[in-house]
């Protein structure tokens, strides 16, 4: 029987396994935690959420609702693992991180299909076709292979996580429960902050010690901004982005002048994270900046907020459209190493590598999806996209070619039957 390296238990990594392993191929899977860990994960379960337990919006009219969707179809484990220990939060997907990773783990650790090396992977010159899914915090030793193999230096950007505390620790006197746009769950716990409260919030966090970085290139991904950097860029940056007020008064008499929400972590509903607070703080500063926030004053953190490295590929440079590297097509390259950010996104070109190894060992041509498909689109991006320019990229309707009067909703559900009609012309070996 055939075997396929996978190296990396992350999102891509377990999706390209489990694609593989239901499909009769068996799958060396490789993964470093926790004998050599990464600094930022904090267990030895595959598919970890590191830096938030939302996987964003699961509307059909929502570019990462309609990427979920998308993935679905092609019987994503991500996909049907977070339905399964979905935590309310309003609409988007959220999860009980540790339940999510622990389910996962089990299913692909326990397949007679699957054989487990908790070890770091070296031999990248095996005549094995090999995914390298080992994520934004890839080990110096993958790194300097793959640069090895591509001649060129990998990119790289900051990249943070938010801080969780216990809701027994939270001060109900001052927060309250309810969901921003009325959408009538009160899934967030609110901590609204008058103007005299949040200026002294304002000047304390623009001011805080921030913990030092170290070896790589500091700059920042706009979809993942630290707290304080988007403070520094005006007083009023943090109340029309995560702070924003609108919708969240606790009566109709009441008007905020900016509210910091908290959204479930877990099943159970003991552990909140503060939402888009992902920092750069000392944990001390953490503690103290951060109990300024009424309601916060006394809360207990099960894990502060941390900054790591995230280090990508230049894909339209290296990658063939099936995602294999062009100076070595026995290798690919899934999830955030291949320049898509986000965690479904991760998710989805792990399926998508898997799908391309698996064609290559039938001895068959590779068709991508097409291009006004969620997917197909950020495969395009990542194919003609200008070296020079090159930066990750979420799901977004700004990359899907479409009629531009189409409402969102339309374009979703056109990207679903071209996705079907793609998937049942070219992969109907899937049944």
């Amino acid at each position: 029987m055939k075997k396929v390296i996978v190296v990396g238990a992350g999102l891509a990594g377990v999706e390209a396994t489990y694609f593989l392993i239901n499909k009769g191929i068996k799958v060396d899977l490789y993964e470093q935690r926790p004998i050599k860990n990464t600094g930022a994960h904090h267990s030895a379960n595959f598919a970890e959420l590191v830096c938030s337990n939302s996987l964003k919006s699961n509307n059909l009219d929502n570019a990462c609702g309609l990427l979920k969707s998308e993935m679905r179809l092609m019987n994503s484990i991500t996909m049907q693992i977070a339905d399964e220990t979905r935590v309310p939060a309003g609409n988007a997907l959220a999860v009980d991180r540790e339940l999510f990773a622990s389910k996962i783990t089990e299913i692909i650790k326990n397949h007679p299909l699957v054989d487990f090396h908790n070890e770091e992977y070296v031999d990248f010159d095996s005549e094995s076709l090999i995914i390298v899914a080992t994520g934004p915090l890839s080990s110096e030793n993958i790194i300097q292979k793959l640069e090895a193999i591509t001649g060129e230096k990998m990119f790289s950007f900051f990249d943070a996580c938010a801080p969780i505390v216990e809701k027994n620790s939270i001060d109900f006197t001052k927060a309250y429960y309810k969901s921003r746009y009325e959408q009538g769950d009160n899934s967030y716990i609110n901590c609204a902050m008058n103007k005299e409260e949040y200026e002294k919030f304002y000047d304390a966090l623009i001011n805080a010690e921030l913990a030092e970085l170290h070896d790589f290139d500091k700059k920042y991904f706009e979809g993942c901004m630290p707290i304080e950097a988007m403070a520094r860029r005006g007083e009023k940056t943090l109340r029309y982005g995560p702070l924003k007020p609108m919708g969240l008064r606790r009566t109709p008499e009441d008007r905020p002048y900016a509210v910091v929400q908290l959204r479930q972590d877990n099943v159970v509903g003991s552990l909140y994270n503060i939402v888009g607070f992902q920092t750069n703080l000392t944990y001390s500063e953490q503690k103290r900046v951060f109990s300024l926030i009424p309601g916060l004053e006394n809360a207990k953190y099960v894990r502060y907020g941390l900054m790591h490295r995230n280090t990508y590929i230049c894909a339209p440079k290296h990658l063939n459209r099936d995602l294999s590297l062009k100076n070595a097509p026995s290798i690919f390259i899934a999830g955030q190493l291949s320049g898509v950010e986000g965690y479904v996104e991760s998710a989805c070109s792990g399926i998508i590598a898997a799908i391309s190894v698996y064609k290559r060992l039938k001895g068959d041509e590779f068709i991508a999806p097409p291009i006004n498909t969620m997917i197909g689109a950020l495969l395009n991006y990542l194919a003609i996209c200008s070296p020079s320019d090159f930066s990750p990229m979420n799901a977004n309707y700004g990359i899907v070619p479409r009629d531009t009067k189409l409402e969102k909703i339309e374009v979703s559900n056109i990207a679903l039957a071209s996705l079907k009609d793609w998937w049942n012309h070219n992969y109907e070996w899937w049944n």
